[in-house]
């Protein structure tokens, strides 16, 4: 594995990192987002056809309204993101580098648009939210989304989802519609996983990365807020209560395109710590010239064992309950007559005192 000291940019990043020569996404794509985008990818021909279609109209249409009201960076503006985005181009291997553009906005927020030719756009809120680092691990993020098309992809399924609306009309045909939307946003959230990884490998500084995300749930005081504190809040959040509160965590992510942020930060964490992370470290990594070469299969069978593995590990009272049920002790009904029973005692006994 080779360490830089320079990336692609004039300057010195302000220390050593990795980089992988020829690294394809899959090496840090979540288990669940990869296997759409293997699965996507082999209809060779679509994604070309949607690149084009885009780069016709509407990018020049998105890229002639950011040059008239954002500030792209260059080594004369905002010289230190300009440098960022080069310098995790490099590291990831991707050499194109997409333009970056700051946009006047107090929402912190950043964005890869674009499908032929992305382009990343962070807002000056969350400039002004985040440290150097900090910012690394967001570029990087957005980078990830570049790489791995999910601009692309993601136009795709919508497509599909807005043809497979015309037949709601359809006896059972919205719930089939609602089935597809449910599942695209499930994709949505993995993405995020995803890019969260991506971010991690082109700042590779864990600590950051969390602070980053915590930051988006806290603000800028960072003096009031701890990392280990926010992770102990994430694990408190995924055992918290008892199957009613499961049941409303799950209502509650359903609608969301991203994941929590403290379920961000805790999977992050996770991954940080596992052997894969390690192993492209230390050089062991998917190259994209096997990309043509992947199964679809088996990346279909390793998003299923991740889903399964998650309910193992889970803590969370829902997934308990799919963990008993699989094993055999009792039955759906059974636990939630019970759940739902102590809970009517107890508060039978509350009104009582």
């Amino acid at each position: 594995m080779t360490d830089t000291t320079k990336g692609t940019g004039a300057g010195t990043p302000s220390r050593r990192r990795q980089r992988f020569p020829e690294i394809s996404t899959r090496a840090w794509e979540h288990p669940a987002d990869r296997s759409a985008l293997v699965a996507l990818r082999k209809l060779s021909g679509f994604d070309e056809i949607l690149k084009k279609l885009a780069g016709l109209v509407s990018e020049r249409s998105v890229r002639l309204m950011f040059l008239a009201t954002a500030v792209k960076t260059s080594e004369r503006q905002f010289p230190e993101l300009y440098d960022m985005v080069r310098d995790a181009a490099y590291l990831l291997d991707l050499e194109k580098v997409p333009d970056l553009y700051v946009t006047q906005d107090p929402t912190v927020n950043a964005m890869c648009i674009g499908m032929d030719t992305p382009v990343i756009v962070v807002t000056s809120g969350l400039v002004e939210l985040l440290d150097e680092e900090e910012l690394r691990a967001v570029i990087g993020h957005e980078v990830g989304h570049a790489m791995s098309g999910h601009a692309v992809y993601r136009t795709m399924l919508l497509i599909l989802t807005n043809f497979a609306a015309r037949i709601a009309w359809i006896p059972l045909g919205n719930l089939a519609v609602m089935a597809l939307i449910t599942a695209l946003k499930e994709w949505f959230r993995k993405a995020e996983l995803s890019c969260d990884r991506a971010g991690l490998l082109a700042g590779q500084d864990l600590q950051a990365s969390m602070r980053g995300l915590m930051k988006l749930a806290g603000g800028h005081n960072l003096a009031e807020m701890n990392v280990d504190a926010f992770l102990e809040q994430a694990e408190e959040y995924e055992k918290a209560g008892d199957l009613r509160d499961g049941v409303l965590k799950l209502l509650q992510v359903l609608p969301q395109t991203h994941p929590f942020a403290v379920v961000r930060v805790a999977q992050l964490k996770k991954w940080a710590e596992s052997e894969e992370y390690r192993s492209i470290l230390a050089g062991a990594y998917p190259r994209r010239g096997d990309d043509p070469d992947t199964s679809v299969g088996a990346q279909w069978k390793a998003a299923a064992d991740s889903y399964s593995q998650s309910v193992k590990e889970s803590k969370d009272p829902l997934m308990g309950l799919l963990r008993d049920v699989a094993g055999g002790v009792g039955t759906v009904g059974e636990k939630l007559r019970d759940t739902f029973n102590n809970a009517a005692a107890a508060g039978r006994q509350r009104d009582g005192e």
